[in-house]
């Protein structure tokens, strides 16, 4: 079992009255993780640090921000093996997937060192003799990331990296069902070297997200919310950032069709949907959910699909 803490303005804290809640291995019920339950003084305290550091941080140039993010991403690989163990513990995926996870999310976090250079204005046409309109792009001050516990490092590295690429300051809430997997990503950035308060990271037991969220969202500093999970709380969270008129990208659930033509090569076919619907577990947001295939094929496809799902081995790709 794993004992943690969260990150408010570079420093390793507890929850409010040391709350925690426990985190259970989902295949044999066993406490993964022992992580602190945030209410929502602790949340004002990560918005108060990371509206602090936005004085700062806002001002830093490009490359040294671009910098910081290229060693985020060596400090996250790094962790590849303490990822490995963690994922599994809290989300019952194999080390195969956190692998691959950690594999792409180094790779965003250098995509977004990239884009600290590419932050660019416009002119914009005056009415005005003589005059110039111009039009700047400045950083908007504290987002909130809330990242999702299936595809855990890839979507919690993507909730924040490209915001602090732009000069943004962040808060990422951890997923209840990964609070250490996600404090791995946090922890990342910290050895990377950004200062104090630019990354904060909070978690919450189940019952009160709902609380910790309103309140973060309410505080004037927050300008932005971005959010990966379920349409059923994607709602309800847009609810409250209309409440307070604020910005929100909502990425929820989808039914993802898969269509397969006469002309198919069905073997092909069948792999492909193989793949793609039962990819960790089918817990993915683009699996495949509905598969439509032409009448002339679709006896052949039934049966050579049951056969491929009904004997793929523990530890296959398309499993993990």
């Amino acid at each position: 079992m794993s004992d943690m803490s969260m990150l408010i303005n570079g420093l390793k804290v507890s929850a409010e009255n040391n709350a925690t809640f426990e985190r259970r291995n989902p295949l044999d019920g066993t406490v993964a993780t022992r992580a602190p339950a945030a209410s929502p003084a602790d949340a004002i305290l990560a918005v108060e640090a990371a509206a602090e550091a936005f004085k700062t941080w806002c001002d830093v140039g490009p490359n040294e921000r671009r910098a910081l993010l290229l060693k985020a991403a060596d400090k996250l690989e790094a962790k590849t093996p303490e990822f490995i163990k963690a994922v599994p513990e809290e989300t019952g995926a194999t080390g195969m997937w956190a692998g691959f996870n950690v594999f792409l999310a180094a790779g965003m976090i250098r995509e977004a060192a990239s884009l600290t250079t590419q932050v660019s204005g416009e002119v914009i046409p005056s009415d005005v003799p003589g005059n110039l309109a111009m039009g700047i792009r400045q950083p908007a001050g504290v987002i909130l990331g809330i990242a999702p516990w299936n595809a855990p490092v890839i979507l919690g590295v993507r909730a924040i990296a490209t915001p602090l690429a732009c000069g943004n300051t962040v808060i990422l809430k951890g997923s209840e069902n990964c609070p250490k997997t996600h404090q791995l990503i946090v922890e990342a950035f910290q050895e990377a070297g950004f200062p104090p308060g630019v990354v904060n990271y909070i978690t919450n037991a189940p019952a009160d997200a709902a609380s910790v969220v309103e309140a973060i969202v309410a505080h004037p500093a927050v300008r932005r919310v971005n959010f990966t999970g379920s349409t059923k709380v994607g709602k309800l969270l847009a609810l409250t950032c209309a409440k307070y008129l604020k910005p929100v990208i909502l990425e929820l659930g989808g039914k993802a069709p898969m269509v397969i033509l006469d002309d198919a090569d069905i073997d092909d076919a069948v792999n492909a949907a193989t793949f793609g619907s039962f990819a960790n577990s089918g817990q993915i947001c683009m699996s495949t959910e509905r598969i439509v295939v032409d009448e002339k094929i679709a006896d052949e496809f039934v049966k050579r699909f049951a056969n491929k799902a009904k004997n793929l081995p523990l530890g296959d790709p398309a499993t993990t």
